[in-house]
């Protein structure tokens, strides 16, 4: 679930993976205060359009706004967490933060932090339709099972034939769908890796840093 808010209404993008669950889901949703619209397309994504609620106190939103951090949106909600990307331009506001939810009973996790050196700006213009737009649904499709499959782990838990079975199509078909998705979305990220290549050494290596320390409250 990815959710957009201009501090009046919450935009929500809903994408239901299991068919079985979706009447559920979307009956929970219907539940919820302050509906004002609501679609969906074609496929498993739904939309949802509702009164804010993230400046109710205590509100890991309210949080946020109480320092001088630049919050990022979408927040996207996956099995039972929230995931919030923020900038923040002095380390005292983002220490604060953390204080602020530990005071407050919040459990966190930094799932990663950088260095905001002005180089790693440009990075915020990337999008998913910059990445996937040329992705046709059969090929996106082959590029998730794949995934999902554990194709991309080392060692292998899948191979091309394994994930054609489950589908229950041509092996070459699915291949073929497969290697199409990969191309595309190389040629997509070759600007980027690019990009990243005209940093000196020493603001690549800043980028690597990771700090795993949770959030859920």
């Amino acid at each position: 679930m990815f959710v957009w808010c201009n501090r009046e209404h919450e935009v929500i993008e809903l994408i239901l993976d299991k068919s079985d669950e979706c009447s559920a889901v979307l009956e929970e949703m219907s539940k919820k205060e302050g509906i004002i619209e609501k679609s969906s397309d074609s496929h498993n994504t739904h939309y949802f359009v509702k009164k804010c609620f993230c400046a109710v106190e205590d509100s890991v939103g309210k949080n946020i706004d109480a320092f001088d951090l630049l919050h990022i949106s979408p927040v996207v909600y996956q099995h039972g967490w929230e995931y919030y990307r923020i900038i923040a331009f002095k380390h005292e506001d983002l220490k604060g933060l953390m204080q602020r939810f530990e005071s407050k009973g919040f459990k966190f996790e930094i799932l990663r932090k950088v260095p905001f050196n002005g180089f790693i700006a440009s990075s915020l213009t990337l999008s998913a339709d910059a990445l996937f737009s040329d992705l046709t649904e059969k090929q996106a499709e082959a590029l998730l099972a794949a995934y999902r499959n554990g194709y991309y782990r080392l060692p292998k838990k899948a191979n091309i034939t394994d994930i054609a079975n489950k589908k229950r199509v041509p092996r070459t078909t699915y291949q073929e769908h497969l290697k199409k998705a990969e191309n595309k979305l190389v040629s997509s990220l070759v600007p980027y890796i690019q990009l990243f290549r005209c940093a000196v050494p020493e603001k690549r290596e800043g980028l690597k840093m990771v700090k795993t320390c949770s959030q859920e409250k």
